[in-house]
């Protein structure tokens, strides 16, 4: 077997398990407008894993650390829900914007004071993809086919809400229950990405491929494929030159997919004004 394949085969499964999930939920954080929830769960996560590794001397992939992270994004998934449908004053992208910032702080100061803090952080930032083993793998295959599998069972009610968040429905009861579940789901699937994966990459899977694809569609099933395909393309294209260059693998991912924005970005203006011409 080649040594690039025995090096990168692991790491690109990965890769292809989050961006899927991830790029699938991302459709729907663009349409609540709350981009930044996925940095804020995932800086919640990171204060109950760090948490855990002070009070327990935990690792970050023991069972521990994973209920600690857990706990704090359950708790965040209740905040998020009651706020967006109960309070109007400001908005819930400035709420996750605050949440953010408190949950940074905290861990820094956890960090701070945590021994080997430094390796949490690099931890946390650029994540251990390239070192994925097959447990790890099985491991999230189960849980984000079985995310996958609870979002396709309520796809109808969580639908109804994302197409039309903004438009007053976040007032009732129903909808603060079904928003409590979503933010839960997402945060079980950013929960495990970020312990693999990384701060970066994580929020790359979720928000870029979802961008692309809703420059060129609005239709749902034309999105995902775009998502996908875009992910699969820039995981491949990262992996490959994080190897030739010695670089990081999330920093390299994230790269790929920005460069894909943009060129989406001009293909799809060079598009407009062709048609603009057309009709002229």
């Amino acid at each position: 077997m080649p040594q690039i394949i025995q090096i990168l085969g692991l790491p690109f499964l990965v890769c292809i398990l989050m961006s899927s999930i991830l790029g699938f939920l991302g459709t729907h954080v663009l349409k609540r407008e709350v981009i930044f929830v996925d940095i804020a769960l995932a800086q919640i996560a990171a204060v109950g894993s760090i948490a855990a590794h002070m009070a327990f001397e935990a690792h970050g992939d023991s069972p521990i650390a994973y209920l600690c992270s857990f706990g704090c994004v359950l708790s965040a998934a209740g905040f998020y829900a009651f706020v967006g449908s109960r309070i109007f004053q400001i908005s819930l992208e400035a709420v996750i914007g605050i949440s953010y910032a408190i949950a940074a702080a905290a861990v820094l100061f956890l960090v701070g004071i945590a021994p080997g803090g430094h390796m949490h952080i690099q931890n946390i930032l650029s994540g251990s993809i390239l070192w994925i083993n097959v447990r790890q793998i099985i491991i999230c295959f189960m849980v984000f086919a079985a995310t996958g599998f609870c979002f396709y069972l309520i796809r109808q009610p969580i639908t109804e809400i994302s197409n039309c968040y903004n438009n007053g429905t976040t007032r009732s009861l129903r909808v603060v229950f079904w928003d409590f579940i979503f933010y839960m789901l997402l945060g079980i699937v950013i929960t495990l990405s970020v312990q693999i994966g990384g701060v970066v990459v994580v929020f790359a899977y979720l928000i870029i491929p979802a961008t692309i694809s809703s420059v060129f569609s609005a239709k749902s099933r034309l999105q995902l494929a775009i998502v996908w395909m875009s992910a699969i393309i820039a995981s491949l294209g990262g992996l490959l030159f994080a190897y030739r260059f010695d670089f990081s693998i999330g920093p390299a991912i994230a790269m790929f997919l920005g460069c894909e924005l943009i060129i989406a970005s001009l293909i799809a203006r060079f598009c407009q004004g062709t048609l603009q011409l057309e009709r002229k």
